[in-house]
């Protein structure tokens, strides 16, 4: 991989990433269709006249999905105060998780968002017996992180929690784009086709039965990457992750700021979303 200076970087500022904020709204959508895409993963499209104004500029942007309580049909969903959220004190806190906006029809006024159906909890409870009628709430996504889709190459890092943004991402990219994606999931029923115009090359690893596997660490350490100017997207399980990015940083000689990797969740905990980081 060559060696670009910090003159030659600054001499391709189309390569720059750039941050754009987005003004908090909180949206009670409805279910129109459900769809497994394989037995442990489902689309759900959701559409309201407020999505009228909804905006999602990256593949990495999330959204904060409000359920229902238990038992109950409608979720609680917050109003937009001047420091965020506000929530009615006399319902209980509404269950939120945050999920990839996976496809935005503004004509047709539909979201997709999918979900990976692994650990119980209640994400996963409730969109195994998603239904048409039914109502969830979303609140975002305050923030888009624009990665130029114009770099030498991209290189897409995730398990199933990751795919909505991997697959997105892989739509997005033009014609003729070098991409690669090295994606971890339970077993070959979990994987789902993949479409794109760039030039791609996908690796799927699989976990063991007790759920952890180093494949994902071994395939990144043989992968090749191309001479030039490249940018590693990673998100999935915590730890996972940070062993991306630590390889990626350490072995593979990747200039941190050409990585964004984040944790969409955590074994043994819940709620877990965040940037991984030194």
């Amino acid at each position: 991989m060559n060696d670009y200076s910090v003159k030659e970087r600054q001499d391709r500022p189309h390569l720059e990433v750039t941050r754009v904020r987005h003004a908090l709204k909180f949206r009670l959508l409805q279910v129109t269709r459900v769809h497994a895409l394989n037995p442990r993963f489902v689309r759900v499209t959701l559409t309201g006249e407020a999505l009228a104004d909804f905006e999602s500029a990256s593949f990495d942007d999330h959204v904060k999905v409000f359920f229902p309580q238990p038992g109950e049909t409608m979720p609680v969903v917050p109003e937009a105060g001047p420091d965020g959220p506000i929530f009615d004190p006399a319902k209980p806190r509404p269950i939120s998780r945050d999920f990839t906006p996976r496809r935005f029809d503004r004509e047709a006024l539909e979201l997709d968002i999918e979900f990976a159906l692994h650990d119980a909890g209640p994400a996963t409870a409730w969109a195994s017996q998603a239904a048409p009628g039914q109502f969830l709430g979303i609140g975002g996504p305050r923030g888009s992180f624009v990665v130029p889709t114009h770099f030498d190459w991209h290189l897409l890092i995730g398990d199933e929690t990751a795919l909505p943004a991997i697959a997105r991402r892989l739509e997005e990219l033009p014609e003729g784009t070098r991409a690669a994606a090295l994606i971890q999931v339970a077993d070959p029923s979990s994987r789902i086709e993949l479409h794109s115009r760039a030039n791609l090359y996908a690796q799927w690893c699989y976990r063991n039965d007790d759920g952890h596997s180093n494949d994902l660490l071994l395939a990144l350490r043989e992968l090749f990457l191309p001479d030039g100017d490249g940018y590693v997207w990673a998100g999935g399980e915590a730890t996972l992750m940070r062993a991306v990015r630590q390889l990626l940083c350490n072995e593979r000689g990747i200039d941190k700021r050409r990585i964004r990797a984040s944790a969409y969740w955590k074994r043994g905990e819940q709620g877990v979303h965040g940037t991984i980081e030194d």
